[in-house]
């Protein structure tokens, strides 16, 4: 593991999509996991290509917003008619949960709404405005006919020169690039 963090990682380059897929895959199945694929549009398969797996975090961080919403609407309704203002009105009971559905349902929406927005936002890191990968001149060819696959140097398989030799040998790769910070 020579100068792992001297440079971001190493980038290939590819001419057509299914060339870069095939790339993919065979970095995958060297045992690369650190590996990232970048493109001019949506490519079929790629996330499998590139060994992604979803980790559900999505859907825990909407269930804990909606959660904290739903108990937020509530309590704060029924510490509001029991304890600050309670009114008997009619022997009724001061926490009389039937009239606090709609609120309880609302915050639950609202929160979980707002956990989503803000859970992917920090989950996926972003707004970033800068990334290494920016820093490789041939990268602005991505946005429009070039497909690039980038092993970072944080995998644990990454050797420099060991990963440089392997990435040339990658069938109709056009360039391998240094991506430095």
């Amino acid at each position: 593991m020579n100068d792992v963090h001297a440079v971001y990682g190493l980038m290939v380059e590819f001419a057509s999509t299914d060339d870069l897929l095939d790339g993919c895959c065979t970095t995958r199945d060297a045992g690369f996991k650190k590996i990232d694929a970048f493109s001019p549009a949506p490519i079929h398969g790629l996330t499998e290509a590139i060994g992604y797996q979803g980790k559900g975090w999505i859907a825990k961080t909407v269930f804990i917003g909606g959660l904290l919403g739903a108990l937020t609407g509530f309590g704060l309704q029924a510490w509001t008619s029991a304890v600050a203002y309670p009114l008997n009105i009619g022997g009724r009971p001061y926490v009389s949960w039937p009239a606090f559905i709609p609120i309880t349902f609302e915050m639950t929406i609202l929160v979980a709404v707002l956990a989503a927005v803000f859970g992917m936002l920090a989950w996926n890191k972003l707004p970033q405005p800068y990334h290494p990968v920016f820093n490789v001149q041939r990268f602005k060819l991505a946005s429009s006919d070039r497909f690039f696959l980038v092993v970072e140097s944080i995998d644990a398989k990454f050797d420099r020169d060991q990963t440089r030799t392997f990435l040339e040998g990658l069938d109709n790769a056009v360039g391998v690039y240094d991506v430095e910070y």
